[in-house]
């Protein structure tokens, strides 16, 4: 039986670890309709990455999705008790709270893992 291997460079990896936080830079920095559309994207990627061969790419895909999903859960209570005229008035404050809570989380890990020392990793079939 042959064992066929592929490494998967140091630079992909990192570079894949940091997808997650675009799409959570993007959602909060276009909130319509980027923040709806992230939410059903954001699970594909969670689903490609999470389990990646090198295990730090899945382990910032995991804390990128924390952030946002935390997010977007807490948003379910304030909208649903939001008052009716709430869109009218306070769509702008809605809209800096999640960039001030997203923005600097993700900002903050994407930092952490251009600083991380990556090692290529052999992925085995």
């Amino acid at each position: 039986m042959q064992d066929s291997s592929n490494v998967i460079k140091a630079d992909e990896a990192r570079k894949t670890a940091k997808i997650f936080y675009y799409g959570n830079i993007l959602a909060v920095l276009i909130p319509f309709p980027v923040f709806i559309l992230w939410f059903g994207a954001s699970m594909f990627v969670y689903a490609m990455f999470r389990h990646h061969p090198n295990s730090r790419v899945g382990y910032y895909t995991q804390i990128g999705a924390y952030h946002y999903y935390g997010l977007a859960g807490a948003l379910v209570p304030i909208l649903t008790f939001a008052p009716g005229d709430f869109f009218k008035n306070w769509w702008w404050a809605l809209w800096i709270f999640c960039v001030v809570v997203l923005l600097p989380l993700s900002i903050r890990q994407i930092m952490q893992i251009n600083r991380e020392e990556w090692q290529d990793t052999t992925q085995t079939h």
